[in-house]
């Protein structure tokens, strides 16, 4: 049965939302994302790989019908999260922006799309209705351009000319049938190169398109491995996540002035110090994160972050600590400590060398 929604509840929704803390709300039909080519290119050049669960859920791509059967409609949802700059602290490495809220933004963001869902059940008793978050095979971005939410930028992610590209996706799907708003149909980079110059991995190979395995985001908390020697060196003392080409673009700079604060910050979650995470177990590692957004990367990703920038630093106070960590049970973290401790031990005898040796 199909069920067309009265403008009237359409409004009234996109209020709840509002006050729910979606700064931005658009509704679009359902339909294969313009993009799924694009994302289809895109793997088979290998710009994805580390990324396995998107080649196995590529089908689910093309349709939001494989997350919600029967899916006529989407709410597109924009939730900011801090855009302000941390405070520079001695001897700390930088966390990305998502990551400094109190808590999981999954739990949160959950928490909020089941009042919404529940809105719409006390309307519509019959509807099916489904709210996700960055989880599901969604082309969250390229649907919030078709919703109004804004356009994407040359670094790959949505900017909305207000709010900038600080801030959470999120979709709630339903088999009733909304009245959609206009897509967002212009880009408004222009001629600007920020991101693509700032970045220091050179992740994105040209406007739009970026190579997943060398972007300093993927490397910290995704991939799994030991990084390569060539990036390993630019990681920018970024121990969790990068913000960069989001700092040097305009618009964000444009959303500070405008909106200079949003989610309640967390300072605690804005640097680590590599030196303490280094010593962390994996109970402690338990305790601080579970339930923070840098659960993602387990402690063994965390660590092994935290010793390259270690050694980008020439950090040879560590070497007693990092000598322990050889013998960790954790492969991942044995290699890297390896690894370290014989560039940094290369490093002191090259220096006690007398001259002309």
């Amino acid at each position: 049965m199909t069920i067309e929604v009265h403008p009237a509840f359409a409004d009234s929704l996109k209020q709840r939302a509002k006050e729910l803390g979606f700064t931005l709300v658009g509704i679009t039909p359902a339909a294969q994302p313009p993009h799924y080519a694009h994302l289809a290119n895109w793997l088979a050049q290998g710009f994805g790989e580390g990324l396995p669960y998107i080649e196995r859920r590529l089908d689910a791509y093309k349709h939001p019908s494989s997350i919600l059967d029967g899916c006529q409609s989407l709410l597109m949802l924009a939730s900011p999260y801090p855009a302000s700059t941390a405070s520079p602290t001695q001897g700390k490495s930088k966390v990305a922006r998502y990551a400094w809220p109190e808590g999981d933004y999954h739990d949160k963001i959950h928490a909020e799309l089941r009042e919404l869902r529940e809105f719409i059940l006390r309307a519509y008793p019959l509807a099916r209705v489904r709210g996700v978050v960055d989880t599901a095979p969604l082309l969250e971005r390229n649907l919030a351009q078709l919703a109004g939410l804004g356009w994407i930028g040359k670094n790959t992610l949505l900017i909305n000319p207000e709010w900038g590209s600080y801030f959470f996706l999120a979709a709630i799907l339903t088999d009733l049938i909304f009245c959609p708003d206009a897509a967002f149909e212009f880009s408004h980079c222009g001629s600007c190169r920020a991101c693509i110059d700032a970045c220091p991995t050179e992740a994105i190979v040209e406007p739009f398109v970026l190579d997943a395995r060398r972007c300093i985001s993927y490397l910290t908390i995704e991939h799994r491995g030991q990084i390569s020697e060539e990036l390993r060196e630019n990681l920018n003392d970024w121990i969790f996540g990068c913000d960069i080409c989001q700092e040097v673009c305009p618009w964000n700079r444009r959303r500070n002035r405008l909106h200079p604060a949003s989610r309640e910050e967390s300072h605690e979650l804005t640097t680590i110090d590599p030196l303490e995470a280094i010593n962390w177990t994996e109970q402690e590692f338990k305790e601080r994160f579970r339930h923070t957004a840098l659960w993602r990367t387990r402690r063994s990703g965390l660590i092994r972050n935290a010793i390259l920038l270690l050694v980008q630093r020439m950090e040879r106070a560590a070497l007693p600590q990092l000598t322990r960590l050889v013998e960790d049970d954790d492969t991942l973290i044995c290699s890297a400590a390896a690894w370290a401790v014989a560039r940094l031990t290369s490093s002191i005898t090259s220096n006690d060398d007398p001259p002309g040796a």
